[in-house]
């Protein structure tokens, strides 16, 4: 499917508005197909030609100003409308569209637990022309009318409150949406199970399958709570009232994304809803994730972007808004803990690579959507998000919010860009935004700022040197060591200070030098933290006195990042773990610090001659944990425990008994977990596999299924697996992501390293044939991410220098990213990162 450049757009835009579409699905043909007439009202604003785009199975007619166009003439994805007069036009257009099984346009779902079927759209960038014929670009917004037939069974969802009809058994119509941009188009479809309720004049509505609805009922005070509150702090900050008639939340199945903006009708991927226990730190994120998507209703769906160089404006805004908001409205008032632990990393890792971006590319950075989709990274999230809390916290929270609130006000159900934003702000404040954001947004890097304590007379000064090139405006905190207990601190003190790009110093502090010295101790800027020498030592020796956890999850951060970058061996990393995490209160700390010592240490920076040891420590640590009061504490350590334990017998225990020692009793995904701890140590069958799978045949259970047959030390295991990831193209995206989880482990190297030179033309092949979502499942889930080798790397970088057919932007983007990670793993190995 061809990409729109930015300069079609460009003329497209000068050439026609788009007033109205009116959509009518039919939703009863079959498994394969459904039927889809789009008739468009639009306006050429001069003579000339343009095209409008769809990707139909069947193009069964196309009929402009009441003269039919030859379905011959669509080539690929672009049906030309030539000879376009000035004025006033109607193009209909009939087709029958593909459904999708890899969440794109319109995914068809079919519970494996009852049989019913689900549908829905994700039409996000360049997808609406997989359900309707659309002016796809996001700065041609219109109204929309959808009808819908589907099965008399069914609940049909759209942007708009929908309503049965009358006119037929099976028919819908949508209210009409105000102008909205063409990816925001949403359809959601099946035997929903739906819980509703009114919140200020507006229906509001939970969504879910059948079988997911006692997990749904169980927690529907929860999220309409957290709905509430968000929707009322939202009016609160915002002068414009929410713009939209109604808002549904939809968790669907086999979802690609964490969640999507529709207006109206926001989608999850519905892991949210819990089947199994959860920690309070995922209830956290689970609420962090609709406070963003709320933030969208504003900044993306009321504002929307003018072309995808500024997909900050939406992302960015929206993280930030959506940690800050939760924070204020609810229970969940440790987010920024959270995005410090599981964000903040994310961003500073994708700012390292070769592949890193401004926050706000050039627009020649972004020529069409293809190079638009590869920047939805941990920089246009997390470093956005980050930029914008250092932008509060420089700017004052008034000025910002009546900067917002003008850009609002000027942009209402338009489009606007980087300039726009800026100018709004700047019209709140004296402060230079203008300056502000070519240093902040334009430029690419992580800052590293280190503190360098000396005694002074009169106090002890602290100056602070700079790598990079960002003004910033930091919290210090000095803490000193108290008291018979050597893991005492005591905060003597937290000032703020900007530290200029030039790397001024901050200045003089009354008092003795304290024994630590922690920098951006709020976590208000977006920059790497070192420490001094005695600094170090402090923290090494007390760093759970510390009694803030968001100071506590900086320091874990830095050790992170010293680790990665070759300062800190990771055998040390382990040792102040073992030491500290039994004392923490903060699950996001927790699971932040064991993912990364497992995840990297264990599995990819240690030699594999040291990994059982690693993995001995954190199974030592983890039972530490189990002995915690807290349920969450103890369910994270649960989780750790079965991933690196090597004892088949205790694994097996487990399972029959149904309960950890000291733990939580088991749950469907504590029951997979350790079946697939099992088969990856060859202590699991095959009929192992279906007698769980038999107990559990939800669609969970089958991805769970998947991940261990794939995870079996077998010879023939692996060669099913491979083929039914790259020789066929029937797995969906879950499954084919579920079956890539299971197959590498850190243990079967001998068994699976004839599949690493395959892996790369295997890979390039499938994005080829299955699209950017596959494609990013290749790249991210069936890389060969434990086999840390240079050979590897050769094989990658030789499939990207000279790849014939070469891979697809969406692979090319995420190998690029996989080798550079794993150059890193090399240089950490070898000493010399």
């Amino acid at each position: 499917m061809p990409a729109l450049t930015r300069a079609e757009a460009e003329t497209r835009a000068r050439l026609i508005a788009v007033q109205h579409y009116t959509v009518d699905l039919d939703l009863t043909r079959g498994d394969e197909v459904f039927g889809s007439t789009t008739v468009i009202r639009f306006t050429a604003l001069a003579d000339g030609d343009t095209f409008v785009e769809l990707k139909p199975a069947v193009l069964h007619g196309a009929v402009l100003d009441g003269r039919p166009l030859d379905p011959a003439a669509l080539d690929d994805n672009r049906l030309p409308l030539t000879g376009l007069a000035a004025g006033p036009h109607e193009l209909r257009v009939e087709a029958d569209m593909r459904y999708s099984r890899t969440g794109e346009g319109m995914h068809r779902f079919t519970d494996p637990s009852d049989g019913e079927t689900y549908l829905y759209t994700q039409l996000f960038l360049d997808d609406v022309q997989r359900v309707v014929a659309a002016f796809d670009q996001p700065d041609l917004k219109a109204v929309f009318e959808v009808a819908v037939t589907a099965p008399p069974a069914w609940t049909v969802l759209g942007n708009g409150v929908a309503e049965r009809t009358g006119e037929a058994e099976g028919r819908w119509r949508v209210a009409a949406t105000p102008p909205i941009s063409t990816y925001l188009l949403a359809v959601a479809a099946g035997p929903w199970h739906s819980v509703r309720t009114e919140h200020a004049g507006l229906p509001f509505g939970l969504h879910c399958r059948r079988s997911l609805a006692p997990y749904l009922d169980a927690d529907v005070e929860e999220l309409f709570d957290i709905t509430r509150r968000c929707f009322d702090r939202y009016h609160e900050l915002f002068e414009e009232p929410y713009p939209f008639d109604s808002y549904d939340q939809a968790f669907v199945p086999e979802f690609n994304a964490g969640a999507m903006e529709n207006p109206g009708l926001v989608t999850f991927r519905d892991e949210m809803v819990f089947r199994s226990a959860v920690t309070d730190t995922e209830r956290q994120t689970r609420g962090m994730v609709i406070a963003h998507e709320m933030a969208h209703m504003w900044f993306g769906d009321l504002v929307t972007l003018r072309w995808w160089d500024d997909i900050w404006l939406n992302e960015s805004f929206a993280e930030y808004m959506g940690y800050q908001v939760l924070s204020e409205a609810t229970r969940f008032t440790g987010t920024w803990t959270d995005f410090a632990v599981a964000r903040k990393g994310w961003g500073y890792d994708a700012d390292q690579r070769p592949s890193t971006h401004p926050v706000a590319p050039a627009p020649e950075a972004v020529p069409d959507t293809a190079s638009a989709l590869l920047n939805f990274d941990g920089i246009s999230y997390a470093k956005g998000a980050s930029a914008l809390r250092q932008l509060v916290t420089w700017l004052g929270r008034k000025d910002f919010l009546a900067g917002i609130n003008e850009h609002f006000a000027r942009h209402r159900f338009g489009n606007a860009a980087l300039a726009d934003f800026i100018d709004s702000l700047a019209g709140a404040t004296d402060r230079d935004v203008h300056a502000w954001a070519d240093r902040w947004l334009r430029t690419t890097g992580v800052d590293t700022l280190t503190p360098v304590p000396v005694d002074a007379d009169g106090g002890w000064r602290l100056d602070v040197t700079q790598q990079g090139g960002r003004p910033h405006r930091i919290s210090v905190a000095a803490y000193d060591r108290a008291g018979a207990d050597p893991a005492q601190l005591v905060l003597r003190e937290r000032f703020e200070t900007d530290v200029p790009a030039d790397g001024e110093t901050p200045g003089t502090r009354p008092g003795t030098r304290p024994d630590l010295v922690l920098l951006n101790d709020q976590d208000l800027t977006y920059a790497k933290i070192r420490f001094d020498a005695r600094s170090w030592d402090t923290l090494v020796a007390a760093l759970r006195g510390l009694p803030d956890p968001l100071s506590r999850a900086l320091v874990w951060n830095a050790a992170r990042d010293l680790v990665r970058e070759g300062e800190l061996r990771p055998a040390a990393y382990l040792d102040v773990a073992r030491t500290h995490l039994p004392y923490e209160t903060d699950i996001a700390v927790v699971q932040g610090v064991l993912g990364f010592a497992r995840g990297q240490i264990a599995d990819r920076y240690l030699p594999a001659d040291e990994r059982p040891g690693a993995l001995a420590t954190l199974e030592a640590l983890a039972r530490d944990l189990l002995t915690r009061e807290d349920p969450g504490l103890r369910l994270a350590a649960a989780r750790e425990l079965i991933a690196a334990t090597a004892d088949t017998g205790a694994l097996r225990g487990w399972l029959t008994e149904d309960a950890l020692p000291g733990g939580p009793a088991l749950d469907p995904e504590l029951r997979w977990q350790i079946l697939t701890r099992l088969s990856v140590l060859g202590a699991a069958s095959a009929e192992d596999i279906a007698a769980e799978l038999a107990s559990d045949p939800s669609a969970t259970g089958q991805e769970g299924a998947a991940r261990c047959r794939a995870a079996l030390p077998d010879p023939e295991a692996k060669r099913d697996a491979w083929a039914r990831m790259f020789d066929g193209d029937t797995l969906s995206n879950y499954l084919f992501t579920a079956t890539a989880q299971g197959f590498w482990q850190p243990e079967q190297f001998d068994l699976v390293g004839e599949y690493v030179p395959r892996f790369f033309p295997a890979a390039v092949a499938v994005a080829a044939r299955r699209g950017p979502a596959l494609a990013e499942a290749a790249g991210r889930w069936a890389f060969p991410v434990p086999v840390v080798e240079s050979s590897v790397l050769d094989l990658g970088e030789e499939c990207l220098r000279t790849g014939d057919p070469a891979p697809t932007p969406a692979l090319r983007r995420r190998l690029a990213d996989q080798l550079d990670d794993l150059r890193r793993a090399l240089r950490v190995r070898t000493g010399s990162a």
